[in-house]
């Protein structure tokens, strides 16, 4: 496809044996296989941001990777009804960068598959000028979900996910056109 929307998928889990890289890697076969989009990934765990959000070479960078991109896709888990630490760091620590810009979730949990962290996330995403894509992929009692291959059979998620990067890509391609014709007032 001509000018695809640059995706960036954000990993957020850092913990050790973390389940983030299966359903990760299962999401993200599906957004590379979408000629909408060009798409990467920014793995938390593999990205040094400070905690007190001080200004960095590795922030900097960040910063660059998230104002070049057109959309979003955040792979959360739930922790204690909330996502992990390591993403609020890392919505923090950029700022006008995240606005005008569409984003989605993919989350994965217990009983409530990560649903409580999508929600909290839609509060803060609205405070720095995200739009929130109202698909949302969820996985209940993910480690249950995917096989040794990590394919699931999980037909409600499969719909979800290609719902979710069709309203990605229109929200992408609408706001991408809009920022460039006229600027964000934000």
């Amino acid at each position: 496809m001509e000018n695809p929307l640059r995706l960036e998928v954000l990993v957020a889990s850092v913990r050790p044996e973390r389940f983030a890289p299966v359903v990760a890697d299962w999401f993200l076969r599906a957004a590379l296989a979408d000629e909408r989009f060009d798409t990467r990934v920014i793995d938390l765990l593999d990205t040094p941001l400070p905690v007190d959000l001080s200004v960095t070479p590795e922030s900097r960078a960040y910063c660059e990777r998230i104002s070049a991109a057109d959309a979003f896709v955040v792979v959360t888990s739930e922790y204690n009804h909330g996502y992990p630490a390591s993403l609020k760091t890392a919505l923090d620590t950029a700022k006008r960068e995240w606005r005008a810009k569409p984003i989605g979730f993919v989350s994965y949990g217990g009983l409530s598959g990560g649903l409580r962290a999508v929600e909290q996330l839609r509060q803060v995403v609205a405070e720095i000028h995200m739009v929130s894509i109202r698909e949302t992929v969820s996985f209940h009692e993910a480690k249950r979900k995917f096989d040794d291959a990590g394919d699931t059979a999980d037909g409600a998620a499969i719909d979800a996910a290609g719902r979710m990067l069709t309203q990605l890509a229109w929200w992408g391609r609408t706001l991408r056109a809009a920022r460039a014709t006229d600027p964000y007032p934000g």
